[in-house]
């Protein structure tokens, strides 16, 4: 496994922990919302290890997912075929939907998971990458 991460540049490892950070924050946020809207809405909102293990499920492949991305945008750079590098690009994007979308029935279709909890990580790393950019715009 050591191998592999040393094939990865600097570059993916940095933005991915970045993305994983944020993610990990909105889940904790989620939960802590779960949470207040469980004590006003009880029978609406559960707050039990349903919200807790969608949250981890769905902040694992979101991270995942833009590891991957990181992953192919780092080949398709070295790749000198053009043709070669939108095909993988293309390919790569069609996968990680695919993982995306095998996750959100995952989380509707099991019991113990809720599925509002298991498809909102999905958001957080975009999320997190804009509040990244405003923050960064003003230094």
């Amino acid at each position: 496994m050591s191998s592999f991460m040393e094939n990865v540049q600097p570059a993916v490892k940095k933005e991915t922990k970045k993305v994983a950070v944020s993610t990990g924050i909105g889940v904790v946020l989620m939960w802590m919302v779960c949470g207040s809207l469980h004590m006003i809405i009880p029978e609406k909102v559960p707050f039990d290890y349903t919200v807790f293990l969608a949250g981890i499920g769905g902040g694992i492949i979101a991270v995942l997912n833009f590891f991957l991305m990181g992953l192919t945008v780092q080949k398709v750079a070295s790749t000198q075929d053009e043709g070669m590098a939108r095909n993988r690009m293309k390919s790569s994007y069609s996968q990680r939907m695919l993982l995306q979308m095998l996750w959100v029935i995952a989380a509707i279709a099991a019991p113990c998971f809720w599925a509002v909890a298991g498809v909102l990580p999905l958001l957080f790393p975009s999320i997190g990458i804009k509040i990244m950019g405003i923050l960064n715009k003003n230094k």
